[in-house]
This record gives C-alpha cells, structure tokens and sequence, in this order.
C-alpha cells in the first residue's frame, strides 16, 4: 500500500506507557466547547441575523460571511507554520492558543453589537470587519489545537479513543449554542439587546473552554534555540503546505471528503433558521430542531468508536456518511408535507453527524504519522486542514444565500413582517437537504481513495 509518502520509521509499541490519562483526555476535549460554539452559532443565526434582523440583501449577506471565512484561508497555513516554528524553539504551541483564547470573548460579542438604525450596507461591513476579526482569533487557537493528537498518543486506536472524547463535547457544545443561543436571543424581547446578550455570553463561554484546553499544549524539549530558528517568510509557509498535499494521497482523499462534507453541513447549519421560519412556521423550532440533531449524536458518538475499532475508521466513515444521505434524503419530503415529522430524519441525521466528525479528526493524525516528516509538519497539515475546512463552511454560506437569491427570498429588518414566496420556501428545503445529500454522496468517491490501516500506524519495534 502506497500513502503518497515513505512508511514511517518503526516506533515504539503502543503500551500502557501511551494511554492518555483521563485528565489530559478532559482538558484536551474542553476545547471543543469552544470550537464547537464558534463552528454553530455564527453558523446557525448570522446570516439570519443581516438578512432578517440588519435588513442586508441575500447575496450581500453571502458575501460577508464569504469573505471572513475565505480570510481564514489564507491565514490558516501561515497560522500553521507558524505553530511548527514555535514548538521547535519553545517546545510548545501553546503561545498561539492563548493569544485566540483570550481575544475572541470581545470580538465575538462586537459581531452582534450593530447599533440599531445604520444603513444595512453599514451594518453588513460591521458584521464583515469584527466577524474577520473574530475568525483570526479563532484560527490562532484552532490550527495548533488540531495539530496536538499527532503529539499526544502514537496509537491508532488511542487516538480514536482522545478524539471520541472531543467529539462527544463538540456535539454538546454545538446543543448548548444551537438550541442556548436563540433562547439566549429572545431572553430580552428587543433583537438589538438579545443579540448582543447572545453574543457576550457566547463569547466568553467560548473563550473558557479555549484556555483550558491551553493546558494540554505540555512544554516539551526546546528543539533549536532562538537564534536559529528560521526567520518569517510567508510564501516559504504556503509552499511548505502545498508540498504537504502533493506528498501524501491520504490528506489530500481526506481533505476533500471532509471538505465537501463541511459544505455539506454548513448547508444544514445556515438552513436551520430558515427551515423552522418558513418552513415549520415557528422561529423557536430551531431549538427542537438541534435537540432532535444533537440529543442522538451524544449517544452515538462513542458507538461510532466501537464501530471503528471492530471495522477501523474508513468503513465506519462510509457507514455514517451513507447513513447521512438516507436521512438528507428523507428530510426533502418536506416540499410535499412539511411538518413536525421532521424532526425524526433530522435525529437520524444528527446518528451520522457525529460519525462524521469523530471520525475524520481520528484519521488526521494517522496521515501525519504516515507521511514522511510526522508530528514536527503537524502544524503545517492542520493549518491546510483548517483552511480547506473553512473554504467548505464559506461556500456553503455563498450556496445558501445564492439558492435565497435565486429563488426570490426577501430579506427584511426585525421591526418588518413579510411574507416569502413560495419559490424561496422550496429552495429553503432544497439546500436543506437535496444539495447536502449530493454532497455528501460526492465525498464517498473521494474517501474510496484513502488508503490507511491500523497497521500503518500501530508499528511494534521487534524486540531486542
């Protein structure tokens, strides 16, 4: 079997002496209560935000969130290469994380602190400068916090094991924001106060799951001393991640099946507002509907472990993939007769998502190990991994909101009542459902590429 690069050098047998302490397991997943509150709730509520509370046009609305995702992607492999810098001469990564840890609280809370009565091109830049702001800060923690796995466990299996855990927090944290944060939203009875309440106090529960999660970044052994790390060259960063892809055929089958599965998602994710608006005729349904998506996913996460254990992680990847699809599929039954049946193929979706998202992020770290400079390019591969995450969660705003444009949507302030064609209300389910389904079917082809095994991983050194 061929992974793109030369087989790593046999290392040491996966022992006792490499089982992650459920301390470091704890801390390490606390992390996702906050990657998994940003990933949500500008997710679920920001479009809706300029679009029906700021009064900025569909596709304007597209743009903006468009643009500070696409930021992300240019500063994600910089952001990665950087990290890899400071872990040789600090023995750390954990710098960069404070930094987006203890920075992202404010900035959060500004995105949703428009002042009411600006013009909504005004209020569509507002939301465009602090969003950007907000995903520089995010990026800052998020880059090094993937690139940890690779360094804190050799193991195939343990490593499914920290990343299950982590997962299990990200289902959590995406049912506290997505069903918290419009709770949190209406608390007030004014959309102006109730956003920016959502905001802050979103905002700094974030920024704590952040910093604890700091503390798993161990100060290891200074490998080159100040002096002679290499100085800052950004194309140098660039070229580094592009030299990743090229070499290994497994990150680039696995980036793009979770590249078009981030789209696939964030299609849902935009939509969620927008389905229980228009659709279930309730803005409050969107709290059911994350119960029903995320209350499953909390059981189900640790099932898709054992799954992966018995039949290793590519199989169980395809599994909760197709399984996905049944469920987009049967959700488009919605154009015919919407209803609270929906909420039944929603929960069967919310099964798959959390094999979808445990799964790959337990894979990462086994390309890593499989290419030919390991744990010391970590940064490097989770930056591009970050980055091209990102250009999916991008384009399935630009998807969303070109699907409102196309079938008429009209886009309103929150002292305005209006009523939507009957055109957008079927495009709403169509990018519900139908798109992501096609999607996600579209990333099967790409998995079927993937060719690592626990046995490329789990290398015991023959005894001396």
């Amino acid at each position: 079997m061929s992974t793109g690069a030369p087989h790593p050098t046999p290392g040491p047998p996966v022992t006792g002496a490499h089982r992650l302490s459920a301390g470091t397991i704890a801390r390490y997943a606390a992390g996702s209560l906050g990657t998994g509150g940003f990933a949500t709730l500008p997710g679920l509520v920001l479009t809706y935000y300029l679009t029906d509370n700021l009064g900025v046009a569909a596709a304007l609305a597209g743009v903006v969130i468009t643009i500070a995702k696409l930021w992300d992607v240019i500063i994600d492999p910089v952001i990665g290469a950087l990290t890899d810098r400071q872990r040789a001469f600090t023995g750390s990564r954990r710098g960069y994380m404070l930094v987006g840890a203890c920075s992202l609280p404010f900035l959060f809370a500004l995105t949703f602190a428009v002042p009411p009565g600006l013009a909504p091109v005004i209020g569509a830049l507002w939301v465009l400068v602090a969003f950007t702001a907000t995903a520089t800060a995010f990026s800052l923690f998020q880059v090094p916090y993937i690139a940890l796995p690779a360094e804190l466990t050799p193991g195939y299996d343990e490593r499914t094991r920290l990343l299950t855990w982590r997962v299990i927090v990200l289902t959590f944290a995406i049912l506290l924001f997505g069903a918290g944060g419009p709770i949190l939203r209406d608390l007030t009875g004014d959309p102006t106060t109730g956003y920016l309440l959502m905001g802050a106090v979103s905002g700094v529960t974030i920024g704590i799951g952040m910093l604890i999660a700091t503390s798993v970044a161990a100060r290891g052994t200074r490998r080159v001393s100040r002096a002679d790390a290499p100085g800052l060259d950004v194309r140098a960063h660039y070229v580094e991640g592009m030299r990743a892809l090229r070499r290994s055929q497994p990150f680039r089958a696995l980036l793009l099946t979770y590249v078009l599965q981030a789209l696939a998602t964030g299609l849902m994710l935009a939509g969620a507002q927008y389905l229980a608006t228009w659709v279930m005729r309730s803005e409050a349904a969107v709290t059911l509907l994350f119960v029903s998506l995320i209350a499953p996913a909390l059981i189900a996460a640790p099932v898709w472990s054992a799954i992966a254990r018995r039949t290793g992680k590519t199989r169980a990847f395809r599994l909760a993939s197709t399984l996905f699809i049944v469920a987009a599929v049967i959700i488009a039954g919605a154009l015919m007769a919407p209803g609270d049946w929906l909420y039944a193929p929603v929960a069967l979706a919310g099964i798959a998502y959390a094999g979808m998202q445990s799964l790959p992020m337990a894979m990462l770290p086994d390309v890593i190990s499989a290419d030919a400079d390991g744990p010391a390019a970590a940064g490097t591969f989770s930056g591009v991994w970050t980055a091209g995450e990102t250009v999916g969660f991008a384009l399935s705003a630009s998807a969303f909101t070109a699907v409102l444009t196309l079938t008429g949507y009209v886009s309103s302030t929150a002292d305005m009542s209006v009523t939507q064609p009957e055109s957008a209300v079927a495009g709403i389910v169509v990018a519900f459902s139908i798109v992501p389904a096609g999607l996600t079917l579209l990333s099967l082809m790409s998995l079927s590429r993937y060719r690592v095994t626990k046995q490329d991983i789990d290398v015991v050194t023959p005894a001396t």
